[in-house]
């Protein structure tokens, strides 16, 4: 008799856990022959919901982090990312046509951005901050500060380095993270979370639901406790986004989801910062 398959159920991943969705609800996910190759929890409101309150208690801890110490973290990542590098292209090739060369010049390339990400941690301040000049006896700094939860929804050409390239610099900046994967290509993503707990990277710094876009952005637009969203869609998602942001005044970032991604800028320089610090400034007496 032959054996059928066992097909994975691929879950959410909240505060370094893999819990299930509590609504209950799924949807299968197919390969270009029209196959079922996997099961995706389709995330609800609740899950959202769960999901910014992790966040949210994750990361005074995390901006805490020395920059040193949050580099050394996203190397660690890019370290698992290396080690499944040809797992990362299969699952990008699962849901597409593409070729194994694209594929893995996908792959390679994301590895490379947490890298450079790895490499601003301690160099951001010095970067896109600095020593103001002032008129009067003062010292006069101005200082980044990570936003505090970010939202990023991902609905790219290039899914797994288009997601990579718009959580690695939150994190770096000392963001806590909600990734929103593509919906059509979403493999890359999950295998991204199921790296993160052997990464050292504080559970509730990352989490990653998978669900409807339609059902989950109007949620993200009005939730209050949203500090900010980097969003690669089209409209009129991106019209949602903004129009439901307006009334809360969180910051949101529409990304063209045809965007170069391997470009240096704006994803490997200070630009790829946009939206994900604040900057205080601070006036200290010069000694006389």
């Amino acid at each position: 008799m032959p054996r059928l398959p066992v097909i994975k159920t691929h879950k959410l991943f909240i505060g370094g856990a893999f819990p299930r969705t509590e609504s209950g609800r799924s949807r299968e996910l197919k390969d270009g022959r029209g196959r079922t190759i996997a099961h995706l929890c389709r995330a609800s409101r609740k899950d959202l919901r769960q999901a910014v309150e992790v966040a949210h208690a994750a990361q005074p801890g995390w901006e805490r982090a020395t920059p040193y110490l949050r580099g050394q973290v996203l190397h660690r990542l890019a370290e698992m990312l290396e080690g499944r590098r040809d797992e990362l292209s299969d699952s990008l090739r699962a849901t597409s046509t593409r070729s194994a060369a694209s594929a893995r010049d996908e792959v390679i390339a994301s590895i490379d951005r947490l890298i450079s990400m790895a490499g601003w941690t301690d160099k951001l301040a010095m970067v896109i901050g600095g020593q103001n000049p002032v008129a009067g006896p003062y010292y006069n700094f101005t200082t980044p500060e990570p936003v505090g939860v970010i939202v990023v929804i991902d609905a790219s050409n290039a899914p797994l380095l288009g997601l990579v390239s718009m959580i690695a610099p939150a994190i770096a900046a000392g963001n806590a993270v909600i990734a929103i994967p593509s919906e059509s290509h979403p493999l890359a993503a999950l295998l991204l979370a199921e790296s993160v707990p052997t990464s050292d990277l504080p559970a509730g710094v990352f989490n990653l639901l998978t669900g409807e876009h339609a059902e989950l952005l109007p949620q993200v637009a009005t939730h209050r406790d949203i500090s900010g969203v980097l969003a690669a869609v089209k409209e009129p998602a991106a019209a949602g986004l903004r129009a439901g942001a307006a009334e809360n005044l969180k910051r949101v970032r529409i990304v063209d989801p045809g965007s170069d991604f391997e470009s240096d800028e704006p994803w490997s320089g200070a630009s790829a910062f946009d939206g994900l610090v604040d900057f205080k400034t601070i006036w200290h007496p010069a000694a006389t």
